[in-house]
């Protein structure tokens, strides 16, 4: 009989191997996203700030793009319009952005800080940053850049083969 060891999720069969499932790129990035997403949370609300990582990202392209729309707003952090639209929705009823009805296209609603968001905004960014600096911390200089290189290609192959449905 093998003895049976530990991974960290816990899991191994019965030769001590982790199985199948903890060696798929998928359940890993789903894993890493659930940890990425509870430091994320946990710095944020312990700096006091009401924002969600999506909600980050938003303000971060309205603040980068002044007057950007709801459709190109959608595209840029990577979600559909009807979840864009309700992340707005929530945006505009803290009172970090206003949306204006285009002038030559009376469908499109364009984008813009106010105040208030460009205040959490300044305030939430270093808070950010260094949680982007928790979710890594377990490897090295050079395992970092080569991971965020190689999740950079990945996420650009996913992007080709999501747009092809």
């Amino acid at each position: 009989m093998h003895a049976r060891s530990m991974t960290s999720d816990n899991t191994a069969d019965a030769d001590g191997e982790r199985t199948e499932l903890y060696r798929m790129p998928g359940h890993l990035i789903r894993r890493l996203h659930q940890a990425s997403q509870a430091i994320f949370d946990g710095e944020v609300t312990a700096a006091g700030i009401d924002l969600t990582s999506v909600q980050f990202a938003a303000l971060t392209m309205i603040a980068a793009n002044p007057g950007i729309d709801q459709a190109r707003l959608a595209n840029a952090i990577a979600f559909d319009r009807a979840t864009t639209g309700g992340v707005i929705d929530r945006l505009e009823a803290k009172g970090f952005v206003r949306r204006e009805i285009d002038k030559t296209d009376r469908r499109a609603r364009r984008l813009h800080m106010e105040p208030a968001g460009k205040t959490t905004l300044h305030a939430a960014t270093p808070i950010v940053r260094h949680a982007q600096t928790l979710m890594l911390n377990s490897l090295s200089e050079k395992e970092q850049a080569t991971l965020l290189r190689l999740l950079s290609k990945a996420v650009q192959a996913g992007s080709h083969a999501i747009a092809a449905d």
